[in-house]
């Protein structure tokens, strides 16, 4: 009778620490930055750097990337050249904007085929970065912000507001 008990005792404790571990990993995240460093041979003549996390650290997670945009009312669509570089967890992306059009780059994480985080990155009319976002969710009573997938509406709400923005600023 008295192993019953400390069974049950050693399972509880083993199911805490699991669970603490799991708490405290945190969910991963992506992080753009701009402009990339020209000093870096690595980064040089890229558009931007992108860093993939777990938690706190970096971490090498696959990284796919297109560039969006509408060109005289039309939809297009790019991939996006993304280079690993030697730092885990460190990408450099290139691309140069067209001459013609709104666009926005929309880049995502992703390990062993799962999603893990999407930044999408407004362009300005020279090809520069305007804006960052990385959509996501709150859990944990807002403890934790847990990245989530953007949906092709959602890119085509982007640049549609993006281009009105650009008729509107010619006018």
């Amino acid at each position: 009778m008295m192993r019953s008990p400390l069974r049950r005792l050693a399972l509880l404790a083993a199911l805490t620490a699991t669970v603490s571990t799991v708490a405290t990993a945190g969910p991963p995240w992506i992080a753009i930055e701009y402009p990339a460093n020209p000093h870096d041979p690595g980064t040089r003549g890229a558009l931007l750097t992108v860093r993939t996390y777990h938690h706190g650290e970096l971490m090498s997670y696959e990284l796919s990337g297109t560039a969006e945009g509408i060109v005289n009312g039309q939809r297009q669509s790019m991939p996006l050249d993304i280079r690993r570089l030697t730092q885990p967890g460190v990408y450099a992306v290139r691309w140069q904007k067209p001459a013609q059009g709104t666009w926005v780059l929309v880049i995502t994480s992703s390990l062993s085929g799962s999603f893990a985080a999407t930044a999408v990155v407004t362009i300005d009319s020279r090809g520069g970065v305007a804006s960052v976002d990385v959509p996501y969710d709150t859990i944990e009573n807002g403890r934790w912000r847990v990245p989530k997938r953007v949906a092709a509406n959602e890119i085509d709400a982007m640049l549609k507001s993006a281009a009105a923005t650009t008729v509107a600023r010619r006018q």
